[in-house]
């Protein structure tokens, strides 16, 4: 059996219906992936290993040039489309980020995801803005909306406490593999930051516990990458993803909405 940690920096450009290529691993990295016991057998083997000198490119490449789809037509002035949460719970700034997201076709007619951070949930939509499934989730432990420049390069013992956060913003993401062969979905490439089943290979940060709790301090904990109950990502995040890119939209934690989605800002003012 594989061992798990969370290195989201081992990276390997393997999509659905492609063979898994392993062009560079680079050890270290954020939020342990998950290794395989020949090449960690511990967690503090992952946490001493040394980043490798060649990088491949990002493996959204991989679909350079494929075609996607138009943004949505323009709707009249009285006719606006809105995402569908079922009966699933949700605070205003998920919906109205969705919402704007239905409306304006900012999904390009793929499937997103609403990561809100202030709540720890996230929230996977079909292209259409149908509400596909919703769960707790892990987060960096610190709060903040960017990611340290050229830390997805860096060896994990270097990464202070402070800089493990979890980037707000709009990222285009599709599943890949991490060097254990385990399927995850790349959000942020460059800052090695994915979202992934819930990492369980240190007891003693309790994260199966920390999902199953209310509390919000609870849920942060990573070192960047998005952790979810594992069968959610196996029902919900592989079916939505797979076969096709997808649209993370990940909810600051101290920025404003407008701040970190301008396009949302100018939808917003339409609606005035």
């Amino acid at each position: 059996m594989p061992i798990q940690s969370e290195s989201c920096a081992m990276r390997t450009a393997a999509f659905p219906g492609r063979a898994c290529t392993l062009v560079a691993i680079i050890a270290g990295g954020l939020c342990f992936s998950l290794l395989t016991a020949g090449f960690a057998s511990t967690q503090a083997t992952a946490e001493t290993a040394t980043v490798s000198s060649t990088r491949q490119s990002s493996p959204l490449a991989l679909y350079a040039g494929a075609p996607t789809a138009p943004l949505a037509e323009t709707q009249s002035l009285t006719s606006h489309r809105s995402a569908d949460f079922l009966t699933e719970p949700a605070s205003n700034s998920a919906r109205e980020v969705a919402d704007w997201v239905v409306d304006s076709g900012d999904n390009r007619g793929m499937p997103f995801v609403i990561v809100d951070k202030r709540d720890a949930r996230v929230f996977v939509f079909d292209n259409e803005g149908q509400l596909r499934g919703a769960a707790p989730a892990l987060l960096g432990l610190a709060l903040g909306d960017d990611s340290v420049a050229g830390i997805g390069n860096r060896k994990l013992s270097s990464i202070r406490p402070k800089e493990r956060t979890t980037p707000a913003g709009r990222f285009v993401a599709a599943l890949g593999h991490d060097l254990g062969k385990q399927d995850i979905l790349w959000v942020d490439y460059a800052a090695a930051i994915s979202l992934h089943r819930v990492i369980t290979t240190n007891p003693k940060e309790r994260r199966l516990q920390r999902l199953a709790t209310a509390s919000r301090l609870d849920k942060r904990i990573s070192y960047g990458c998005i952790n979810v109950p594992a069968k959610f990502y196996e029902t919900v995040v592989i079916p939505a993803f797979t076969g096709t890119n997808g649209v993370v939209y990940i909810l600051p934690d101290t920025k404003s909405i407008r701040e970190v989605f301008p396009a949302y800002d100018l939808w917003k003012h339409s609606q005035l």
